[in-house]
């Protein structure tokens, strides 16, 4: 059940994410190329972070193979749109959708792990806003810091540094 659950709402994010860039490219006078929607669907695949080599294997996979500059290009063109959001992390840089879906995630800017929060004060601190000349459709809420795993390593690195010292 849970995953028919989350197969429905990865459904519906894509959906969304189709509509924000049909939108966007309109706006923008920019061409609706099928490589754009499929990169996009390669992203909306993802439920956690993911760096660029895995995209470009994902695509491969789907037998839908694109150079390293449209890739490249078109991941451009989504953190413009606000349909995918980058994270710098020690490892290097991963990227993860972007979901107008009222949701708090946590993000390990060692690792790059993204994990939900479930608090709902921000989601009625959110409905409680009042924005003027601006109809508000949903929100994303980044927290970036440290996860126990990543602070544990750290921490047992400093540890051995500093016995290690003379």
């Amino acid at each position: 059940m849970s995953s028919q659950l989350n197969n429905c709402h990865d459904k519906k994010a894509r959906q969304w994410a189709e509509e924000a860039l049909t939108c966007y490219l309109e706006s923008n006078n920019l061409r609706k190329t099928p490589e754009r929607y499929q990169v996009l669907k390669a992203v909306f695949s993802y439920s956690h972070s993911f760096a660029m080599d895995d995209l470009q294997n994902r695509l491969a996979e789907w037998a839908f193979p694109v150079s390293r500059g449209t890739l490249y290009n078109t991941t451009k063109l989504l953190l413009k749109a606000h349909l995918l959001e980058c994270i710098r992390t020690e490892k290097g840089v991963k990227y993860i959708p972007c979901q107008a879906n009222n949701e708090c995630q946590q993000i390990c800017t060692v690792c790059g792990k993204v994990t939900l929060v479930h608090e709902p004060r921000i989601a009625e601190a959110f409905e409680q806003m009042k924005l003027k000349r601006f109809n508000k459709v949903g929100f994303v809420m980044y927290v970036y810091g440290v996860c126990s795993s990543c602070k544990a390593i750290q921490t047992k690195k400093l540890r051995r540094k500093n016995k290690n010292k003379p």
